[in-house]
């Protein structure tokens, strides 16, 4: 049930392509090299049915924009989304998304005697007010999926105590796993070259990742040239403004969407990465970004990781942001130790090794079997 996911696992550019895919493609495909028969379910994007990309078996539901309104949201939408799961005949279906879709899944197993597991994406999805989720239906969806799910997964403790405080859920702390963009043994410093005084902004333009934000930070600190990757998945109002607004600030460049695959060489050009979110998961930018041993100057601090490991520094406005960002251009020292622990600690809790080794043993204990079919889904 990885509705947005098709394009991550075939490596095309469908249009939206975020955290959530890219983790759930990598997921699939290590599963599939470990022998196991996987699925993931996606929109209809034109592929064949049944396909197999690298080991996983892709089966469609309707396409993304079908059916009338005020009818698709049952047909064909949820109706097609049954008849996948029923064609995929998994053992256990694995949801990572907080949304509607997570109570129709676990709907669906229930009725089925199937397993599912869900694996939390953001801290909203913990909160009991679901700030997220705006249509009462959403709300009834995901609370009946979140309490009859068989095992629920979160990145972070911070998680699991707001889902044991707001709904009396237990779960498994697991740290989500990155794919390194260091190609090389060497140091990251060493493949940098000369280190810029570049910033990065990467991510979804969208009111909670506050780029506007980002273009305060930059007209207040006119020296230092702000890099932006993302473009909007919705809400295109709000962001072509600022991209409108973007486009008069001489120290920014909007890069708009950028394929995965070169997303290494603009962590390698910049000296930091910058995070404006008011809420994350565990964000996979960080984890690319401390892969290659680059410091991190943000609003979020997940687990408090960034402070209590030495990984950048943490902001609570614009104004900390420009003076943790100054913190780390101007020293080289500061960055270069900031640099370090960020390349430890990635190398520590999240390769994929550590994190999927941990995962597969979840899953064979949920199965109660040593072989599984297994379906990886988020549908967003």
């Amino acid at each position: 049930m990885a509705q947005n996911a098709y394009g991550a696992l075939a490596g095309v550019d469908s249009g939206h392509i975020g955290g959530i895919e890219h983790q759930q493609s990598m997921v699939a495909k290590w599963l599939a090299k470990r022998g196991y028969q996987v699925s993931m379910i996606t929109w209809d994007e034109g592929q064949e049915e049944g396909i197999e990309i690298d080991g996983v078996s892709i089966f469609k539901t309707c396409r993304k924009e079908a059916g009338i309104k005020g009818l698709k949201f049952l047909w064909p939408k949820w109706t097609s989304l049954c008849r996948a799961m029923k064609r995929a005949n998994a053992d256990i279906y694995y949801y990572n998304c907080g949304d509607l879709g997570l109570g129709q899944v676990a709907l669906w197993c229930h009725r089925h005697d199937r397993k599912c597991l869900y694996s939390v994406a953001s801290n909203p999805d913990c909160d009991p007010r679901l700030p997220a989720l705006k249509a009462l239906r959403e709300r009834i969806l995901y609370k009946y999926g979140l309490r009859h799910v068989h095992r629920v997964i979160v990145q972070t403790s911070c998680q699991k105590k707001m889902l044991s405080e707001g709904f009396g859920i237990s779960s498994t702390v697991l740290p989500m796993p990155c794919e390194s963009f260091s190609v090389h043994q060497e140091d990251p410093v060493k493949l940098s070259g000369e280190l810029s005084s570049r910033v990065l902004w990467v991510g979804r333009i969208s009111k909670e990742k506050r780029l506007d934000w980002l273009l305060d930070i930059a007209e207040a600190y006119p020296e230092t040239a702000f890099h932006v990757v993302g473009a909007a998945n919705s809400d295109f109002d709000y962001a072509n403004a600022l991209m409108k607004r973007a486009a008069n600030i001489s120290n920014v460049k909007m890069h708009g969407r950028i394929a995965h695959t070169e997303m290494a060489t603009y962590y390698r050009q910049c000296r930091v990465l910058c995070c404006t979110s008011a809420y994350e998961g565990f964000p996979n930018t960080f984890l690319e970004a401390w892969s290659l041993g680059i410091p991190v100057v943000s609003t979020f601090d997940p687990d408090n990781v960034i402070r209590d490991n030495g990984l950048g520094v943490v902001a609570q406005d614009a104004d900390g942001i420009v003076l943790g960002l100054k913190k780390l251009i101007q020293s080289r020292d500061v960055w270069e130790k900031a640099s370090r622990a960020a390349k430890e600690y990635y190398m520590a809790y999240h390769t994929p090794e550590a994190y999927l080794s941990k995962l597969e043993r979840l899953l064979l204990e949920e199965a109660g079997c040593e072989r599984l079919e297994i379906v990886c889904g988020a549908w967003r």
